[in-house]
């Protein structure tokens, strides 16, 4: 409960601040709304030339898109970590957090979220419904519940392996580049994994699983039987993704030593 009413309180005062510079705001948001249709007249243009890519049409990569816009906004807003080396390394903030009774890494996330990302959830969620309509899906009653179970593994997914690269800086206090190469990579997970190699298709399931943030869980519920396996082992891969992060975290404060050394 104590981690909850922080929680709160971050959040509302995170709040007031974003709206005492609402033109500020309002520019964030209409940029990642840009970015979000950058990305879905990618897709638009490549199936300007195709009609099929590897058995897939262009309504199921849209629906892909949409899915995968839902979990990348979830980690968006609570793990916005990519300068964790340089602020809380390199520049000692790490010895405040460690003053307090809370944990280390919810403290981090408290300090770095951006409640204003899961306005692309929202798009997400806009673009799956105009590609569920153009392609007839229809919905049981307890697929709400297994939706909302997958993006959190996705989720889970996408957070677990930043905050394992977030905690090399404990290891190492060099700034590192190895953030943004990895974000770009992660982008590989909104499209179908059968229009990759076999060797990119298996660093994207067990190595850096983020096709279990799009593809994979977006398979069921666009009835891709041949993908259902895979698409319930994302809450799973999540936990597991995650459950080790936090371990290699722990791990990592504890030899933790201070800025001054």
């Amino acid at each position: 409960m104590m981690y909850i009413r922080l929680f709160l309180q971050y959040a509302a005062q995170y709040m007031k601040t974003k709206l005492q510079y609402r033109g500020d705001l309002v520019v964030g948001l209409l940029s990642d709304m840009l970015l979000q249709a950058v990305n879905l007249v990618f897709i638009l243009v490549v199936f300007g030339h195709t009609q099929v890519l590897q058995g897939w049409t262009r309504e199921e990569i849209i629906f892909i898109y949409g899915f995968f816009l839902v979990p990348f906004a979830i980690f968006s807003s609570f793990f916005n970590i990519w300068d964790f080396n340089d602020r809380y390394i390199v520049k000692g903030e790490m010895d405040r957090i460690l003053t307090r009774p809370i944990h280390s890494l919810f403290q981090v996330v408290l300090e770095k979220m951006e409640l204003e990302s899961l306005l692309g959830g929202v798009t997400g969620l806009l673009i799956m419904g105009y590609a569920s309509e153009k392609l007839g899906l229809s919905f049981h009653w307890y697929d709400l519940f297994l939706f909302l179970v997958m993006v959190l593994g996705g989720a889970l997914v996408y957070g677990g392996i930043f905050v394992s690269l977030a905690s090399i800086g404990f290891w190492s206090d060099a700034r590192s580049s190895i953030m943004p190469l990895m974000y770009n990579i992660g982008n590989y997970g909104r499209y179908p994994v059968n229009i990759y190699n076999q060797v990119i298709r298996f660093i994207l399931t067990w190595v850096l699983p983020f096709a279990f943030v799009g593809v994979y869980p977006a398979s069921y519920f666009l009835r891709r039987t041949e993908w259902y396996s895979y698409a319930f082992l994302t809450p799973v891969m999540g936990l597991l993704f995650f459950g080790m992060a936090l371990v290699l975290w722990n791990i990592g404060v504890k030899r933790y030593r201070g800025a001054g050394n």
